[in-house]
């Protein structure tokens, strides 16, 4: 809490993953949260349709307040990772995808200390660079009348995935094209696999 203006800090990883049906996917694994550690997954759907996966009902409802959805869906949302390799299970979701060794942008990120990487005004600092990315946002107004700020600290290439939604299997890994449309931004182009602290501020 920060006066009179409720705050939010969600510490974990987000992958962004295109496939080739078009369907597009995006995986928050949250180490640290106010609602304890937890999974969910975004999906947009070639038509454009968004849906959410959310654990538990109170934790859908803050996302879905925070976010745009279609359709929210309570499902247990079962994340393992080892080494390089990540597992999601759902209800209606497999995903499974394997990562690669960072390069320039997960070095850049990694140089960047923990205190000040996490700062707004860092964070709305490097937003004008981040844009070069296509969809890409740094901070923005969210739903409810929120805030938010996405701090990157860490970042690896997403090298193979497949993903069944549904019972239908989406085809190998593509490009995050068209941006997803869930708030003000998008995940990176390329698949791929960040380290993140997010803020949420009620404002």
């Amino acid at each position: 809490m920060s006066g009179r203006r409720a705050r939010w800090i969600f510490d974990g990883h987000v992958a962004g993953i295109g496939t080739a049906s078009g369907t597009r996917l995006v995986l928050g694994c949250w180490a640290h949260s106010p609602f304890g550690p937890f999974g969910d997954v975004m999906i947009e759907r070639r038509d454009g349709h968004r849906v959410l996966l959310a654990p538990d009902p109170r934790t859908a409802r803050f996302i879905a307040a925070t976010y745009v959805f279609d359709e929210v869906r309570v499902e247990p949302v079962r994340v393992t990772a080892k080494g390089g390799g990540w597992t999601v299970a759902s209800d209606s979701l497999a995903l499974r995808f394997t990562t690669g060794r960072r390069g320039p942008p997960g070095l850049v990120l990694r140089a960047v200390p923990r205190v000040l990487a996490v700062r707004p005004r860092w964070i709305e600092a490097v937003g004008l660079p981040a844009r070069l990315l296509r969809g890409v946002r740094t901070c923005g107004t969210a739903g409810a009348g929120r805030h938010e700020w996405y701090g990157a600290r860490d970042l690896h290439p997403i090298r193979s995935a497949g993903a069944v939604f549904e019972g239908a299997d989406l085809g190998p890994p593509a490009a995050v094209v068209p941006p997803v449309r869930f708030g003000f931004g998008s995940t990176p182009r390329r698949p791929c696999l960040v380290r993140v602290t997010t803020t949420v501020e009620e404002r």
